[in-house]
């Protein structure tokens, strides 16, 4: 028998080739222990997240039978959303990062266990769900500009699309298992336990994020105030490219969020098993692209992927609301989940590749807006229009009014749609900076 001969190696620079090109690139996950500590913690408090996530919304529905109560609980959440993601940008600026993740995570345990002890009442209240919804969004609101502005510093400025594609995987795992696993939990073990796991999740989070480094502030940092607050905003909207990502996915969330709806689809098709597929459906979708998500390293042009990958999300909506079939609906919503998959990690790796470090608290608070606003106050439009208008075509019109302020401002945007990572002014600038950087001596 005769030894084959060796197979030519390719150069190290080059890219990969086959399956390898489709895979997520683990480059993040290999060269920073941070990274994984921070990863498989959000892994693990991601997932009971959703179970809360289905949970809340359906023991509204148990206790009121109403669409507008359960939409209601988006608009309780976004005025705290809203001054609290604004102030928790620049307190992520100004504060050690790691800190004020541990916690808020705390504070989100607390809340949990309120939830646990409500639902264990022989006859729960209603308005303790919009006081933990409230609480709930002013916590989230302060701790994500802190760990959306942490990433850039624990990974190297390269790595950073395939991090953004790795945190994005990491969210769409617990995207899929936790609707999942609710939906199954609610219907066999009850609400209680459901929240219980939440707590648990938030107890184990807390442990894995206080074993990484300090993260204290740059020298550059403000103190926070409305001041620093409104030079963030500044820099915002001097930035067009940024400016353009803000209000295409506003736009997409707030017009085509079907998500406090789906109780109510899924009984109007005769269908309330499919409810956990339901919520599941939109994070598989993003699990799929999120594994595949080996090709967007090689993607420059993030902000014509931001506007394509927004508008397919608003027609894949559409066409959730206009089927009558339960099958053709998953379908549309797993669709519709990997488009929004496709915007978010190009959005993201606009965002950490461009955006200084003394900034990235405060324009990390303005993102939490443009990202989490729209689809509480879609929820709202959603369960108004629900309730006016009929289940189905609230759907369906919110995809189709969606599509078409995509297109609109895609045409209003002209630096969104040229914006190039290899010759932007901002990227090459952070670029440098990191470089210089990673030659000073220790």
């Amino acid at each position: 028998m005769t030894d084959d001969a060796p197979a030519p190696r390719e150069p190290a620079d080059a890219p990969p080739s086959g399956l390898r090109a489709l895979l997520p690139d683990l480059a993040p996950w290999r060269a920073s222990r941070d990274f994984r500590r921070l990863w498989v913690s959000g892994l693990i408090s991601n997932f009971g997240s959703f179970l809360t996530f289905v949970a809340l919304p359906v023991q509204m529905k148990e206790l009121t039978g109403s669409a507008a109560a359960v939409g209601a609980l988006g608009a309780v959440e976004v005025v705290p959303l809203v001054v609290c993601g604004l102030y928790g940008g620049a307190l992520a600026d100004a504060l050690d990062k790691r800190r004020l993740i541990v916690w808020t995570e705390v504070g989100q345990g607390l809340l949990s266990a309120a939830l646990l002890a409500g639902a264990l009442l022989p006859h729960p209240a209603v308005w303790p769900l919009y006081v933990v919804a409230a609480l709930s969004s002013a916590l989230t609101s302060v701790q994500r500009p802190a760990l959306d502005s942490l990433w850039p510093r624990i990974v190297a400025h390269e790595h950073l699309p395939a991090a953004t594609a790795l945190n994005s995987l990491r969210w769409t795992v617990g995207g899929v298992t936790g609707p999942a696993a609710a939906g199954v939990v609610v219907a066999y073990a009850g609400l209680a336990s459901a929240y219980a796991a939440d707590l648990a999740t938030f107890a184990v989070s807390v442990v894995l994020v206080v074993r990484i480094a300090a993260q204290p502030a740059a020298h550059e940092a403000v103190k926070p105030s409305l001041r620093a607050i409104a030079e963030g905003a500044r820099y915002a909207w001097g930035r067009k490219e940024l400016l353009g990502t803000y209000v295409v996915d506003l736009a997409a969330m707030f017009l085509a969020m079907p998500l406090a709806v789906l109780p109510f689809l899924a009984d109007e098709l005769g269908a309330p098993w499919s409810l956990g597929l339901m919520y599941a459906s939109v994070p598989l979708g993003s699990l799929l692209v999120s594994l595949t998500s080996g090709w967007t390293s090689r993607v420059h042009r993030h902000g014509r992927m931001v506007v394509l990958a927004a508008l397919l999300w608003g027609l894949a909506v559409g066409a959730a609301g206009a089927v009558g079939n339960v099958w053709l609906v998953l379908l549309f919503l797993t669709v519709a989940g990997g488009c929004d998959m496709v915007s978010g990690i190009f959005r993201g790796a606009l965002w950490n590749q461009t955006i200084p470090d003394e900034l990235r608290g405060r324009l990390a608070g303005i993102e939490l807006l443009s990202y989490s606003v729209g689809p509480q106050l879609g929820q709202v439009r959603s369960g108004g229009v629900a309730a006016w208008w009929g289940v189905r075509a609230s759907v369906w019109s919110g995809g189709l009014l969606c599509a078409g302020a995509v297109g609109l401002l895609a045409l209003c945007l002209p630096g969104l749609m040229t914006y190039d990572v290899r010759t932007n002014a901002h990227a090459a600038r952070l670029r440098e900076q990191r470089a210089a950087t990673a030659r000073a001596p220790a």
